[in-house]
Protein backbone atom coordinates (compact mmCIF):
# COMPACT_ATOMS: atom_id res chain seq x y z
CA UNK A 1 0.00 0.00 0.00
CA UNK A 2 1.14 3.35 -0.79
CA UNK A 3 0.13 6.64 0.84
CA UNK A 4 1.19 10.09 0.00
CA UNK A 5 -0.01 12.52 2.43
CA UNK A 6 0.46 16.52 0.77
CA UNK A 7 0.77 19.09 4.21
CA UNK A 8 1.25 22.89 4.39
CA UNK A 9 -0.63 26.27 5.84
CA UNK A 10 -4.20 26.80 3.95
CA UNK A 11 -3.29 28.18 0.57
CA UNK A 12 -0.35 26.46 -0.37
CA UNK A 13 -2.38 24.11 -2.40
CA UNK A 14 -2.98 20.88 -1.47
CA UNK A 15 -6.31 19.81 -2.40
CA UNK A 16 -5.16 21.35 -6.07
CA UNK A 17 -1.65 19.80 -6.53
CA UNK A 18 -3.66 16.47 -4.77
CA UNK A 19 -5.93 16.57 -7.87
CA UNK A 20 -3.86 16.82 -10.12
CA UNK A 21 -1.21 14.04 -9.05
CA UNK A 22 -3.93 11.82 -8.61
CA UNK A 23 -5.40 11.86 -12.14
CA UNK A 24 -1.29 11.48 -13.50
CA UNK A 25 -1.00 8.64 -11.13
CA UNK A 26 -4.28 7.28 -11.07
CA UNK A 27 -3.97 7.23 -6.80
CA UNK A 28 -7.17 8.24 -5.50
CA UNK A 29 -7.06 11.46 -3.38
CA UNK A 30 -8.98 11.65 -0.07
CA UNK A 31 -8.97 15.01 1.76
CA UNK A 32 -8.80 14.45 5.47
CA UNK A 33 -11.47 17.41 6.06
CA UNK A 34 -14.01 15.94 3.80
CA UNK A 35 -13.33 12.30 5.23
CA UNK A 36 -14.53 14.12 8.67
CA UNK A 37 -17.60 15.82 7.63
CA UNK A 38 -18.80 12.32 5.63
CA UNK A 39 -18.17 10.00 9.02
CA UNK A 40 -19.60 12.42 11.24
CA UNK A 41 -22.67 14.09 8.96
CA UNK A 42 -21.71 17.04 9.83
CA UNK A 43 -19.32 20.42 8.42
CA UNK A 44 -16.12 21.13 9.96
CA UNK A 45 -17.32 24.28 11.45
CA UNK A 46 -20.72 22.41 12.38
CA UNK A 47 -18.12 20.24 14.44
CA UNK A 48 -16.03 23.24 16.28
CA UNK A 49 -19.61 25.36 16.78
CA UNK A 50 -20.86 22.13 18.98
CA UNK A 51 -18.50 19.90 19.73
CA UNK A 52 -15.29 22.79 20.27
CA UNK A 53 -12.32 21.79 18.75
CA UNK A 54 -10.48 19.24 21.13
CA UNK A 55 -13.44 17.06 20.05
CA UNK A 56 -12.55 17.72 15.90
CA UNK A 57 -8.27 16.90 16.73
CA UNK A 58 -9.82 13.64 17.70
CA UNK A 59 -11.90 12.79 15.21
CA UNK A 60 -9.10 14.09 13.05
CA UNK A 61 -6.49 11.58 14.21
CA UNK A 62 -8.81 9.20 14.73
CA UNK A 63 -9.52 9.58 10.61
CA UNK A 64 -6.00 10.19 9.71
CA UNK A 65 -5.20 6.60 11.62
CA UNK A 66 -7.58 4.99 9.50
CA UNK A 67 -6.64 6.15 6.34
CA UNK A 68 -3.18 5.46 6.93
CA UNK A 69 -4.11 1.78 8.02
CA UNK A 70 -6.11 1.26 5.09
CA UNK A 71 -5.19 -1.49 2.43
CA UNK A 72 -5.81 1.01 -0.60
CA UNK A 73 -3.27 3.53 -1.94
CA UNK A 74 -4.23 6.88 -1.14
CA UNK A 75 -3.33 10.91 -1.90
CA UNK A 76 -4.11 11.99 1.50
CA UNK A 77 -4.65 15.93 1.77
CA UNK A 78 -4.46 16.91 5.62
CA UNK A 79 -5.52 19.65 6.88
CA UNK A 80 -3.69 22.93 7.34
CA UNK A 81 -3.37 21.86 11.33
CA UNK A 82 -3.33 18.55 11.54
CA UNK A 83 0.48 17.54 12.06
CA UNK A 84 0.34 19.87 15.13
CA UNK A 85 -2.01 17.89 16.87
CA UNK A 86 -2.27 14.54 18.16
CA UNK A 87 1.19 13.43 17.33
CA UNK A 88 0.44 13.47 13.80
CA UNK A 89 3.68 14.64 12.91
CA UNK A 90 5.13 11.36 14.22
CA UNK A 91 2.58 9.71 11.61
CA UNK A 92 4.40 11.73 8.54
CA UNK A 93 7.70 9.55 9.26
CA UNK A 94 5.91 5.95 8.55
CA UNK A 95 7.36 3.61 6.18
CA UNK A 96 4.89 3.40 3.83
CA UNK A 97 4.35 7.09 3.78
CA UNK A 98 5.78 9.60 1.41
CA UNK A 99 4.95 12.66 3.21
CA UNK A 100 5.39 16.00 1.35
CA UNK A 101 5.35 19.82 3.05
CA UNK A 102 4.21 22.00 0.24
CA UNK A 103 6.35 24.87 1.86
CA UNK A 104 4.72 28.52 0.78
CA UNK A 105 6.46 32.00 1.70
CA UNK A 106 3.95 34.39 3.31
CA UNK A 107 3.36 36.67 0.80
CA UNK A 108 2.58 33.64 -1.69
CA UNK A 109 0.22 32.83 1.06
CA UNK A 110 -1.55 35.81 1.48
CA UNK A 111 -2.15 36.64 -2.33
CA UNK A 112 -3.57 33.26 -2.74
CA UNK A 113 -5.78 33.68 0.43
CA UNK A 114 -7.17 37.61 0.03
CA UNK A 115 -9.29 36.91 -2.81
CA UNK A 116 -11.22 34.07 -1.14
CA UNK A 117 -10.83 34.80 2.46
CA UNK A 118 -14.94 34.39 2.54
CA UNK A 119 -14.82 31.29 2.09
CA UNK A 120 -11.99 30.54 5.53
CA UNK A 121 -13.31 31.36 8.49
CA UNK A 122 -10.40 31.93 10.24
CA UNK A 123 -9.53 35.00 8.66
CA UNK A 124 -12.49 35.87 6.91
CA UNK A 125 -12.93 39.01 8.69
CA UNK A 126 -9.15 39.91 9.12
CA UNK A 127 -7.63 43.16 6.93
CA UNK A 128 -4.58 43.35 5.03
CA UNK A 129 -2.49 43.97 8.17
CA UNK A 130 -4.37 41.49 10.71
CA UNK A 131 -3.88 38.58 7.80
CA UNK A 132 -0.31 38.63 7.08
CA UNK A 133 0.31 38.98 10.81
CA UNK A 134 -1.41 35.50 11.42
CA UNK A 135 0.07 33.78 8.63
CA UNK A 136 2.83 34.67 9.72
CA UNK A 137 2.34 33.51 13.26
CA UNK A 138 0.77 30.44 12.56
CA UNK A 139 3.41 29.37 10.27
CA UNK A 140 6.22 30.30 12.99
CA UNK A 141 4.26 27.92 15.41
CA UNK A 142 3.70 25.21 12.68
CA UNK A 143 6.89 24.56 10.95
CA UNK A 144 8.84 22.19 13.30
CA UNK A 145 5.43 20.14 12.90
CA UNK A 146 5.54 20.87 9.20
CA UNK A 147 9.31 20.37 9.02
CA UNK A 148 8.66 16.38 10.03
CA UNK A 149 7.30 15.56 6.12
CA UNK A 150 10.16 13.36 4.53
CA UNK A 151 10.17 16.20 1.52
CA UNK A 152 9.41 19.40 1.11
CA UNK A 153 8.27 21.13 -2.46
CA UNK A 154 8.71 25.00 -2.72
CA UNK A 155 5.38 26.06 -4.08
CA UNK A 156 6.27 29.93 -4.48
CA UNK A 157 6.39 31.46 -7.64
CA UNK A 158 5.70 27.53 -9.14
CA UNK A 159 2.58 26.61 -11.12
CA UNK A 160 0.63 23.22 -10.53
CA UNK A 161 2.04 21.59 -12.76
CA UNK A 162 5.75 22.38 -11.86
CA UNK A 163 4.63 21.25 -8.60
CA UNK A 164 3.20 17.81 -9.17
CA UNK A 165 6.16 17.26 -11.21
CA UNK A 166 8.55 17.98 -8.43
CA UNK A 167 6.21 15.58 -6.55
CA UNK A 168 6.46 12.97 -9.48
CA UNK A 169 9.94 12.68 -9.36
CA UNK A 170 9.97 12.27 -5.37
CA UNK A 171 7.76 9.23 -6.28
CA UNK A 172 10.04 7.91 -8.93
Amino acid sequence: MKKIVLLGYMGCGKSTIAQNLSKITNIPFLDLDKCIEEKSNLSINQIFEQHGEIYFRKLEHEMFLELLQSEENNIIGLGGGTPCYANNHELLQKEDVTSVYLKASIETLYDRLVHNKSKRPLIANMNEEEMKEFIAKHLFDRSFYYNHAKHKVVVDNRTVDETVGDIMKILA
